[in-house]
């Protein structure tokens, strides 16, 4: 089966959505498939990763408060590529324009919108939920889920990647909703990662004695992240226990979030990294995972801190919420400094209680075991027409 991503989400210059993009271009060749990919960027280009993998870039605007990401403006130019690529299954990647695009095409292959963001709670819940409850943010912003019900008549299925997500679309009137957790990368986060050394150097970068708490947040530096809500639970806690945190990410935020953190000697804004053993060595190596977004869709760092070994410590919505199992963490109030701060010192007070275990970290889902799903079900609606085969003379002439 030939399956055209339309990954609106893909820069290379990292992200979740990075992350999940190359091990699809690295495992569905393996299962049997062949996977383009098509992405928004400077320019056009088609390089083959390896045979029947091909990533696709179409020149289009950058997005004016994020110029790494860029978005697809040219309606013509995406289904001209459509049409070229001759797809037996699309997928569209983001809940935005280009699905309506992706929609729209005139082509008989079956496609499936993928919700890889979450609109709702990383702005409308986040910005109106003080004031008003979700039903009410809800119907203020009908017209955004009449876009998606209108989405949910276009495509043939909607794949959630958690059961959060999938219980709010479906509550918002979508009928073609199915979950299909991701997963992480297999081989690279467990618990034989952990460095003794390098839990020294953190605990020294960190300010700490020996006993005290080393706590790594992880994701972009975007205000949706709630950084600035954890940086202060952090600060707090400190004042009661031994902890620090170390946050690991890039954004434009950055500059806001050291100023946040430079009254305390405990918490430090690291530099991002894009080696994926690196991170699993730090976070294996950590006491905890602490988390601040209720809008991830599936929490692809909270997955991975279960598979190192480590208990995480998230807001009670959302994907993060999701990957929460009973004794491997704590829960806290989204968006509440003072609910985190409450949760930290009871992790401080007894962490043995909530250990997790090599048995339940290797239990974790991985990616390939969600790819091998997701084509399944694709495999159960795709039209009986095949295309031809990816080869290299068909690359050459696409150049």
């Amino acid at each position: 089966m030939r399956i055209v991503d339309v990954s609106a989400f893909y820069t290379p210059h990292g992200g979740g959505v990075r992350t999940y993009v190359e091990r699809k271009l690295r495992t569905l060749p393996g299962q049997g498939h062949e996977i383009i990919v098509i992405a928004p960027g400077p320019h056009n280009s088609v390089v083959e990763r390896e045979p029947g993998a091909v990533l696709v870039t179409i020149a289009q605007p950058a997005l004016p408060f994020d110029r790494r990401y860029h978005f697809f403006n040219d309606r013509a130019a995406l289904h001209d590529a459509l049409d070229s690529w001759r797809p037996d299954f699309i997928e569209a990647s983001s809940p935005w324009s280009s699905a309506t695009k992706v929609a729209g095409w005139q082509g008989s292959a079956p496609r499936a919108l993928v919700m890889h963001a979450d609109p709702m709670s990383a702005y409308a819940y986040r910005w109106l939920g003080p004031v008003a409850s979700r039903d009410r943010i809800d119907r203020l912003f009908d017209r955004f889920w009449q876009h998606l019900r209108r989405l949910d008549d276009g495509f043939d299925l909607v794949v959630s990647p958690g059961a959060s997500l999938t219980r709010r679309l479906t509550a918002g009137g979508l009928n073609k909703v199915e979950t299909i957790a991701l997963g992480v990368e297999p081989g690279v986060f467990r618990p034989a990662r952990a460095d003794p050394v390098l839990r020294r150097e953190l605990l020294d970068r960190l300010m700490l004695p020996a006993d005290g708490l080393i706590l790594v947040g992880v994701g972009r530096f975007a205000a949706e992240k709630r950084w600035s809500t954890v940086i202060r639970a952090v600060e707090e806690a400190g004042w009661r226990r031994p902890m620090g945190l170390l946050l690991v990410g890039e954004g434009r935020g950055r500059e806001r979030l050291e100023a946040e953190a430079a009254g305390s000697s405990h918490i430090v804004i690291g530099k991002p990294t894009a080696d994926r053993r690196e991170l699993a060595t730090l976070l294996a190596s950590a006491d905890a995972l602490v988390h601040g977004c209720e809008s991830e869709t599936f929490c692809l760092v909270a997955s991975e801190a279960r598979a190192s070994g480590i208990p995480i410590i998230v807001p009670d919505r959302g994907g993060a919420f999701d990957q929460l199992r009973p004794g491997a963490g704590l829960a806290y109030r989204s968006g509440s400094a003072k609910s985190l701060r409450h949760a930290l010192v009871r992790f401080f007070d007894a962490p043995d209680a909530f250990s997790h275990s090599p048995r339940e970290a290797a239990a974790v889902r991985t990616m390939d075991q969600h790819f091998h799903e997701l084509t399944e079900r694709y495999a159960a609606i795709e039209p009986r027409r095949r295309a031809e085969p990816v080869c290299r003379r068909g690359l050459a002439q696409r150049r």
